[in-house]
C-alpha cells in the first residue's frame, strides 16, 4: 500500500473497520457529557485497539489490553462513578469557534501524520518472529526479567496497601 497500490483483502478491511471503531470510540469518549457514556465509549475504543493488536500478530498484548483496560479500568471507573455523588449539572454551552479550530487542528495533525508515515521507509524485520510469542514473553518474563517482575509486583502491592490505608484514614475522619 505504501507504493501507491492497494488491494482490498480481508485484513485491509478489518484494519480500517477497527481503526474507524477505535477513533469513533475515542471521539465519543471525549464528546459525551455523561461520564458513564464516556466510559463505555472508552471501553469500545479499547476493544477496537485489541482487535488491531491481533491484526499485528500481538495476541498477548491484545489479551492484556482486554484484561486490564477493558476489564479492570472500565469496571473500576464505573464503580467510582456509581459510588460518588453526582449532581446533574447543565450542559456547557457550545463554542463554535473553539470547536471549528479544534477540527481544523485535528485535520492538520492527521495530514502531517499521514504524509510522515507515507514518506517514511519501514525496514524489513531482521529476524523472523517466534511462532508462539506468548510463550516467548513468558519465558523471558520468568527467566531473564524475573527480578524486575517481582519488584514491580511488590511495588504494586505496597501502592495498593497505601491506597487502602489512605482511604481508611479519610473514612475515619469523615
Amino acid at each position: 500500500m505504501l507504493d501507491g497500490t492497494w488491494q482490498a483483502n480481508g485484513e485491509f478491511v478489518a484494519f480500517f473497520a477497527l481503526a474507524v471503531c477505535a477513533v469513533t470510540g475515542a471521539v465519543m469518549a471525549l464528546s459525551f457529557v455523561k461520564v458513564v457514556h464516556a466510559t463505555l465509549s472508552m471501553a469500545f475504543a479499547f476493544v477496537s485497539l485489541a482487535g488491531l493488536f491481533i491484526l499485528l500478530g500481538a495476541e498477548f498484548v491484545a489479551f492484556v489490553q482486554v484484561l486490564l483496560y477493558v476489564g479492570a479500568v472500565t469496571i473500576l471507573m464505573i464503580f467510582g462513578i456509581m459510588m460518588t455523588n453526582h449532581r446533574e449539572e447543565g450542559a456547557e454551552r457550545g463554542r463554535p469557534l473553539r470547536e471549528t479550530l479544534a477540527a481544523v487542528a485535528c485535520l492538520c495533525l492527521f495530514g502531517i501524520l499521514f504524509y510522515a508515515i507515507r514518506g517514511s521507509g519501514f525496514p524489513a524485520p531482521e529476524a523472523a518472529l517466534p511462532e508462539d510469542n506468548t510463550l516467548e514473553i513468558g519465558l523471558l518474563l520468568f527467566t531473564r526479567y524475573a527480578v524486575p517482575f517481582e519488584l514491580v509486583s511488590v511495588l504494586l502491592t505496597v501502592a495498593f496497601i497505601g491506597a487502602v490505608a489512605l482511604a481508611k484514614r479519610e473514612a475515619d475522619s469523615a
